[in-house]
Formats: C-alpha cells, sequence, structure tokens
C-alpha cells in the first residue's frame, strides 16, 4: 500500500540547504496500523505529507496505493488524496463557516457524490454526533470538532489513514474516546493507518512502532508478528 524507497527532503534556509528526511525506506501493507514516534522536529509530520503527496521529495520513490507520486501533477494529486487519504490534524482543520453537516458532505461533493448529505449524516452518526448536524465548530467542544474531523476523513472510504497527533488538543478520557473510535473506524474499512503520537501505550496499539530522529528511521518493533520496514 505504501512503499518509499530512499527519500530525501531538504529545504533552502537563510543559513543554507537543511535536510529534512535523510533516505527513508518504508513498506506498508494494506490493513496494517503504523505508529510513528519521535521527537519534535524528527521529521513525522513531513514523512505524513510526503506520503499523502502535498510534499514532493527532493528525491527518491514514493509509491502510495499503486500510485507513483513523483509523476503526477497537482490535479493528479489532488484526486489522488480524494479517492485514497483521508487525514486527521491535531487542530482539526475544520471550515468554520460550514456546520458539521456540510464540512463533513464536503469530500463526497468534490467527489460528484449525489448523496453527499446522506452520507456526511451516516459518517458523524458513527461518530456519534447525529444531533450535531447543524451545528458550526465554534458551537462543538473539543472532542466534538475531533469527531467531525475524524468522521470527515472516513466518510470516502479512504484506502489510508494519516493521523497526526489527534488528540494532542484533548483532554485524556476525551482522547481515548477518539482514539477508541479511529481503531475502530480503522479495522472495519481495513483502511491502512499511520498514526503520528508521542504515546508510547498508544503506539502500542499498532500492528508496528516506528522510531523516526532527525529525518532516519532509526528503530522498527512489530507489536503483533508482522513484518518490517526496509
Amino acid at each position: 500500500m505504501i512503499d518509499l524507497d530512499d527519500v530525501h527532503l531538504t529545504l533552502p534556509s537563510e543559513a543554507g540547504p537543511v535536510d529534512i528526511l535523510r533516505g527513508v525506506g518504508l513498506s506498508v501493507v494494506k490493513g496494517e496500523a503504523i505508529g510513528l514516534v519521535g521527537p519534535s522536529g524528527s521529521g513525522k509530520s513531513t514523512l505524513m505529507a510526503i506520503i499523502a503527496g502535498l510534499e514532493p521529495p527532493s528525491r527518491g520513490k514514493v509509491s502510495v496505493a499503486g500510485h507513483d507520486l513523483h509523476h503526477m501533477g497537482e490535479d493528479a494529486l489532488a484526486l489522488f488524496r480524494r479517492d485514497h487519504v483521508g487525514i486527521v490534524f491535531q487542530s482539526f482543520h475544520l471550515i468554520p463557516t460550514m456546520t458539521a453537516l456540510e464540512n463533513v458532505a464536503m469530500p463526497l461533493e468534490f467527489a460528484g457524490r449525489r448523496d453527499a448529505s446522506a452520507g456526511a449524516e451516516a459518517a458523524l452518526a458513527e461518530v456519534g454526533l447525529q444531533h450535531r448536524l447543524t451545528h458550526y465548530p465554534a458551537q462543538l467542544s473539543g472532542g466534538e470538532q475531533q469527531r467531525v474531523a475524524l468522521a470527515r476523513a472516513v466518510v470516502v472510504n479512504p484506502s489510508i489513514l494519516l493521523a497526526d497527533e489527534p488528540t494532542g488538543n484533548l483532554d485524556g478520557a476525551m482522547g481515548a474516546a477518539i482514539i477508541d473510535l479511529m481503531f475502530r473506524l480503522h479495522q472495519t474499512a481495513n483502511s491502512t493507518l499511520i498514526l503520528i503520537t508521542h504515546d508510547q501505550a498508544l503506539a502500542q496499539r499498532c500492528d508496528r512502532i516506528i522510531h523516526m530522529c532527525d529525518g532516519r528511521l532509526e528503530a522498527v518493533a512489530s507489536t503483533k508478528g508482522l513484518g518490517a520496514a526496509g
């Protein structure tokens, strides 16, 4: 499902070129859950952006869901994300002028689905927010906003679910509930999950834990007997 081969990313700065990723190699099979851990600034979010086609590598091969991202233009990458990738951000990224229903329906509308409203309502019911359809983000609690963001990420049944510290802005109880829900949706859809987290206990719920430091994958631990990364 995900195959990265010798991926590098170097960005310019006033002090000179900065190496963000330094030869990352990783293979992830369909339905696998990966916990990506490491210190802040180690390149975790950048790696997720490359997998999502949001950031092109300086060199190396990136193949996701059968697509060679290096040879795709911006329009093709947008369609790729629409059809294959769901992203859950720590800061929700909901559109404040849209209701919960409208936020979740948006990916379906982009896909030309005539049942966008019904599909969004079903997704919100799945995350327990069927009573909040017409509420705007400012009218929702942090946990409710994250559930809306999760519903939006999974409403198109993506083959890949990417989550970047999805509980970082939530309290312990609400964060645990969101994680339980995310893993349940991941298992139901048999989607491939990449979860960035600083929580080792949370990472242990994944099939593999990958430790990242200074732009490199330093260690890989299988928690359920699955294969290791390259």
